[in-house]
């Protein structure tokens, strides 16, 4: 979750080559918004496959995004070229034709976040090469004038049509659980794709549960 949290260039690519470690595994970075083009090319070009566009309010902004990832060909669109960096070798592949596909089959999900991406959903989930979209109660709750009330009836009605929408477009919505028992009603709406936690979750609940045990049995002696 590159929005949250420090990290380095050289960090891409360690992270790029643990990714590698395991065949059948992907990996997606969430990156924000003020540097989302140079963030996006250097994740992409460290070796992390897909990622996961902030505070989009606009389908301009999509496909903004969109352009920052797909190669800079007449059929693609976009403004990503070639590159010298890990993921072709450092030189060696670069500007292949397996690099052009490989940039063309990035997956582009983008945060449904914002008032105005709420408002602009449909255009949004109609431009082409949105291949995902989540939804953030945390965020938009404030963009309408609410905050801290991400769980409350509006906005999560807001993240139900935003999901019966997506499934109409033809575009995958991703959803933001902390343990697989709250799938069920995802599961139920048409949801296939989760975010299951995160570490820094998961090392607080760990401590929790240790402290409450050892509150117990310091309590008896």
């Amino acid at each position: 979750v590159g929005e949250y949290s420090p990290f380095s260039l050289e960090q891409l690519d360690n992270f790029g080559r643990a990714i590698e470690l395991f065949p059948n595994m992907s990996s997606m970075m969430k990156v924000e918004e003020q540097t989302r083009g140079f963030i996006a090319t250097r994740a992409i070009d460290a070796g992390i496959q897909n990622v996961l566009f902030t505070d989009c309010r606009s389908a301009e902004e999509a496909r903004e995004c969109i352009r920052f990832v797909r190669s800079e060909t007449p059929e693609a669109g976009g403004i990503h070229g070639s590159s010298m960096r890990r993921n072709v070798g450092y030189g060696l592949e670069a500007g292949s034709e397996a690099w052009v596909k490989a940039m063309n089959d990035v997956v582009i999900a983008i945060m449904i976040e914002k008032k105005g991406a709420i408002e602009n959903l449909e255009e949004i989930l109609s431009v082409k090469g949105v291949d995902m979209v989540q939804f953030g109660p945390s965020d938009y709750s404030i963009s309408i004038g609410k905050p801290g009330q991400g769980r409350s009836p509006e906005v999560q009605k807001a993240h139900q049509d935003m999901i019966e929408m997506a499934l109409k477009k033809g575009v995958a919505p991703r959803a933001e659980i902390g343990s697989f028992e709250q799938a069920k009603p995802y599961i139920d709406m048409g949801v296939r794709h989760f975010c299951i936690g995160w570490d820094i979750r998961t090392i607080y609940q760990w401590c929790q549960q240790q402290a409450e045990g050892m509150r117990k049995l310091l309590a008896s002696v």
